[in-house]
């Protein structure tokens, strides 16, 4: 650790410095010239004198004369060069002590720089020795030269058993190296130590000294253990939800399956006794149970819907498709349901936008149907609206669902949307269901890459916005776009006693040219006196109070509007002077061919709601491969009243062999209804036999429909790969039963 400089050896060098160099270097230059000169006068004069001494002495010897000044003369004269030498002697002196206190001040600056070097030395050492990570530093052989504290640590061992050797840390597994651009390679090691196993990230650098061969490999390791184990832990508990995913999926693929069971034959059932005679009381009782059965078969739609999302598995399959055509559908379907709380219901499809386009039309009907479902569920008198128009962006298409509901609170908003809410919560609620309609309303939106909001106050009615990119399909012509009708200002009269419906047939008719006029029961005759119109179109609650004035009016074209409930008085209304009939909720097509045709009304009167199935075209023998009585039960009375004839068998075992028999004895089925979970061999398997058998056989192939009360697109994928050529999905619908038999009937008497 560094600890400063106790010893102040920079401060005395300086000071000697100082002391050292008070003198001038001329000054000083002068003064070794001076000293110089005097030493070599005393020198000279002093051998100049003791040699004239020397001399005089021996004249005087040889000729035997003593003379003392001579003598004191030469005694003076060796004095003098006994004094220069010794003035030689002190200036060499004062010179070697001169170039001895430089001697000394260069080993004070020699000291001050080792003593910062080591304190420099020290610095690095600390900082190296603080960090967590291990340094180690490897020569070319593989020896050890330099290991920090944390790496002696994990080691085991101090420093001086370490250096020179070429230990190696006890390595458990290690992950896959990888190589930067600058040389580095980065690698995850576990390192089996005493205590318990640690993660080592280590970063190896080739370190350079000024010789290449003497390059050192610098390793770098920093304890990654803890980020290790959140990452387990991460991937465990990962593993962990996908697995309950699984297990739940399974789960609800078994429930759906159970339950859908029982419920086709209580529906299927519940239809077979609705076509039976019944008393009144009793045609109730049959309506509440398919009333009941069909909300517990909506719920469970819900589920499975959520279940979907919620594991990750909503996939969209975008295709071309009628946009109007679409949402018309899905007014049309939910009419009975408004119309039996005496709401009004309809659409409004902008005809400039494109008639086909590319989306998913399952889902975007499912949001449709969730959206405007609730609207007629919350919404007591008035009616619900679908407005489609162009969005801001390109592509982009809005549906607008409006009602004159209940309406909901900010507070309400904010909640809607999540899972398993309603905007009628609590233990008072009047309004049942699971609370994940709009949930899985918004998912589906999000991920069709769209938005869904709410603009709505408590008792005003609500509107739900979704905007959606639709764009136009690839196969969308302008030759395929019906034109809208040119009405030339025609002057149209439009009696309602609510605005929803007839505000929304007003706006196509102006698209279309008309001069529209909307009017209810109380201003009819004012209008009608004062005013000439060339169409009148009235609900047929209005039109039936007031036939008298409808009958006087001077109007050429008038079109009656009314539910498929009301055919039976068409006749009525004919006496009453209307020439034409829409049935509602009115599609734009039926109002454009009627404001353009003169089609009068039929002189009889429909039937009533119940038909009897017409007859087909050539009854099929039919193979049901079912082991639940009850539908084997339901599903051969289906086909025996559209006049079919059916073969019943509990398992895929016995399918197979009655398949066979039949092929065998020259009468092969027309058709196989196969169950996919039976007892012994499933569905999925005894049709993959058959095709087997088929193909062996060279045999024509016979059509098999799943038959099944899994909803999955698994399930629906996994039929189609055995070789199935359809799918039918309990609770067993009849019109769908009934379309593929039209189909199939069809085939075989053209091959007949």
């Amino acid at each position: 650790m560094w600890r400063g400089n106790p010893r102040g050896q920079g401060k005395r060098s300086m000071q000697v410095r100082a002391v050292t160099g008070v003198t001038r270097p001329r000054y000083r230059a002068v003064r070794r010239l001076l000293l110089a000169v005097v030493r070599w006068m005393f020198i000279v004069i002093g051998a100049l004198t003791a040699a004239s001494v020397l001399f005089s002495y021996l004249y005087h010897v040889n000729a035997k004369i003593y003379d003392p000044s001579m003598f004191a003369i030469g005694v003076g004269g060796l004095f003098s060069m006994a004094c220069g030498i010794l003035l030689m002697l002190l200036s060499r002196n004062s010179r070697l002590r001169m170039e001895l206190r430089r001697a000394k001040m260069r080993c004070e600056e020699l000291a001050d720089s080792t003593w910062e070097l080591k304190e420099a030395e020290a610095r690095a050492t600390s900082l190296l020795e603080a960090q967590g990570d291990l340094i180690a530093r490897r020569d070319k052989d593989g020896r050890l030269t330099y290991t920090n504290d944390a790496y002696c640590a994990l080691a085991g061992q101090p420093r001086e058993a370490l250096i020179g050797t070429a230990f190696v840390l006890q390595s458990g597994q290690r992950g896959r190296s990888t190589i930067e651009p600058d040389g580095t390679r980065l690698y995850d090691e576990k390192i089996m130590t005493g205590s318990a196993p640690r993660w080592l990230a280590w970063r190896e650098t080739v370190v350079w000294e000024e010789q290449a061969e003497a390059a050192e490999v610098q390793s770098v390791g920093r304890d990654i253990t803890e980020r290790i184990e959140a990452e387990q832990a991460l991937a465990e508990a990962r593993d962990a939800a996908e697995a309950a995913n699984r297990a739940k999926s399974r789960f609800l693929a078994v429930v759906s399956h159970e339950i859908r069971t029982p419920l086709n034959g209580i529906l299927g059932m519940a239809d077979l006794l609705a076509d039976t005679p019944l008393t009144p009381e009793q045609a109730n009782y049959v309506k509440a149970t398919k009333t009941s059965g069909a909300a517990l078969l909506s719920l469970i739609e819900d589920i499975l819907d959520f279940s979907k999302i919620e594991a990750g598995k909503l996939e969209l399959d975008v295709q071309p498709f009628n946009l109007a055509a679409l949402v018309e559908d899905v007014v049309e379907l939910l009419g009975p349901r408004a119309q039996a709380k005496q709401l009004e219901i309809a659409a409004d499809v902008d005809e400039r936008l494109p008639q086909r386009v590319a989306g998913d039309p399952t889902r975007l009907r499912q949001v449709l149907l969730n959206l405007a479902g609730n609207a007629i569920k919350f919404t007591d008198s008035g009616g619900v609206g679908i407005v489609v128009e162009a969005g801001p962006a390109p592509d982009c298409i809005v549906f607008e669902v409006r009602d004159t509901g209940i309406g909901i609170t900010p507070e309400q908003q904010s909640r809607i949307f999540r899972e398993f809410e309603q905007g009628d919560g609590g233990s008072t609620r009047r309004f049942g269901g699971t609370g994940l309609g709009l949930a899985i309303s918004r998912r589906i939106v999000e991920r069709m890459n769209g938005s869904i909001t709410v603009d709505s106050a408590h008792g005003q009615g609500s509107i739900f916005r979704v905007d959606v990119p639709l764009p136009a399909a690839s196969d969308a012509g302008a030759a395929d776009r019906d034109p809208p009708p040119r009405l030339d200002d025609l002057a149209v009269l439009l009696v309602s006693p609510t605005a929803v419906a007839a505000s929304l047939m007003a706006r196509r008719l102006a698209r279309w040219g008309a001069n529209v006029t909307q009017a209810g029961p109380d201003e009819v005759g004012d209008l009608l006196a004062r005013r000439r119109f060339g169409a009148l179109l009235a609900d047929h609650g209005v039109a039936a109070e007031m036939l008298d004035i409808f009958a006087q009016a001077d109007v050429p074209r008038r079109i009656v509007l009314i539910t498929p409930g009301e055919r039976h008085r068409l006749a009525a209304l004919k006496q009453a002077g209307f020439n034409g009939y829409l049935v509602k909720p009115v599609r734009a097509a039926s109002l454009r061919a009627q404001l353009a045709s003169g089609s009068e009304l039929p002189v009889a009167a429909e039937a009533g709601n119940a038909s009897q199935p017409s007859a087909p075209r050539r009854p099929l023998t039919v193979l049901v491969a079912e082991d639940n009585e009850i539908n084997a039960l339901l599903t051969r009375a289906l086909l025996t009243r559209l006049g079919h004839r059916p073969t019943v068998v509990a398992s895929g075992t016995a399918a197979l062999d009655a398949w066979n028999a039949a092929c065998d004895g020259g009468k092969p089925h027309d058709l196989v209804l196969m169950d996919l979970h039976m007892p012994g061999l499933d569905g999925i398997e005894a049709a993959r036999r058959i095709r087997a058998v088929e193909a062996e056989r060279g045999e024509p192939r016979t059509p098999i429909v799943a038959l099944t009360a899994n909803a999955f697109a698994e399930d629906r994928e996994a039929c189609l790969a055995a070789g199935m050529d359809g799918f039918l999905v309990k609770p067993l619908d009849r019109d769908k039963l009934g379309a593929v038999l039209a189909t199939i009937s069809g085939q075989a008497a053209e091959a007949a």
